[in-house]
């Protein structure tokens, strides 16, 4: 829905009047961005974030519902300085900063997690950030978009509604399987991945092949992604899957070794201790998958985590 506000028009919350100043996707004074959603994820975001925000300070904080206008349903959020998506195509993150915010993100999944809920859209533009000082380059790490929260044994979840975007949907949620709190952590790893190559490279987007989101293959051709680097599908999805995922996942497990296994990729990519990382997370069966809780006390957060790469 396209905005009806205005620079200078006075917004009304329930608690406060906001002035918007300025244009970004969203914006207002007093620190807030406005936003404007559909109505049902607007309604789930603010009791979301009621609900958390003052359990945590690792969600992105509702300030305000926005009462006049009252069309568009709008809400008021905290200003953040950036997201990592844009902050990772600036500058690629050190090994310090990506364990920062891997720590932050996976504390905020741990908090949902443990009441069965699903955050079902993690990736780099949904973690939003203030810059610090001089050598801190975050001052405070927020996941944010939470209006697509619901719980693993909803309906939506249950009947394997399609979520968030194609090449950072787990292999579940992409054959149109139930998907539950694993979900969130295949796309954690995957938001991982990204930020350790940076550039805004993402290993199962087929635009890196010119495959256009419109095209007949592209949903297929990301399924073919995690096969090459984290296949093949094991026999125990069959647990699982149903007749459509079934054949689908014999189709591709058809298809010859798996191309360029991820645990082959050399200390020149990525350093050890991250590869072995990111292959604990980024297993085909959700069953396999650590939890947040798990990977919390994984050694990776205490190695020694000076950036060991090697030029390329």
């Amino acid at each position: 829905m396209a905005s009806m506000i205005s620079i200078g028009q006075t917004l009304k919350g329930r608690l406060s009047i906001y002035s918007v100043v300025k244009e970004l996707h969203w914006a207002a004074d007093n620190g807030g961005v406005y936003l404007s959603l559909g109505h049902w994820r607007l309604e789930n975001e603010v009791a979301v974030l009621k609900r958390y925000q003052s359990e945590s300070p690792l969600f992105r904080p509702l300030i305000d519902e926005i009462v006049e206008p009252n069309d568009p349903p709008s809400i008021l959020l905290a200003y953040r300085d950036s997201d990592l998506l844009e902050e990772s195509n600036r500058k690629r993150l050190s090994r310090l900063e990506i364990k920062q915010v891997a720590r932050k993100v996976l504390s905020a999944l741990r908090i949902l997690h443990r009441d069965g809920m699903v955050h079902t859209d993690i990736k780099l533009d949904n973690i939003f950030v203030d810059f610090g000082e001089s050598d801190q380059r975050f001052s405070a790490i927020q996941l944010g978009d939470c209006g697509g929260v619901v719980s693993h044994d909803s309906k939506f979840a249950n009947e394997g509604h399609l979520i968030g975007a194609s090449f950072t949907r787990s292999p579940e949620a992409q054959l149109h399987l139930p998907w539950g709190t694993p979900t969130d952590i295949w796309s954690f790893g995957n938001a991982v991945l990204s930020l350790l190559y940076g550039g805004g490279f993402h290993l199962f987007n087929p635009a890196n092949e010119g495959i256009k989101t419109d095209n007949d293959e592209y949903e297929l051709t990301v399924l073919h992604r995690m096969y090459r680097y984290f296949g093949p599908f094991p026999q125990s999805y069959q647990d699982i899957a149903d007749d459509n995922a079934a054949a689908v996942i014999n189709y591709i497990n058809s298809s010859g070794p798996p191309a360029k296994p991820y645990h082959l990729v050399t200390r020149r990519e990525i350093p050890p201790a991250d590869k072995d990382f990111v292959l604990k997370i980024m297993k085909l069966d959700p069953r396999d998958r650590p939890t947040a809780e798990q990977l919390l006390s994984d050694p990776w957060f205490t190695e020694e985590s000076e950036d060991t790469r090697d030029p390329l």
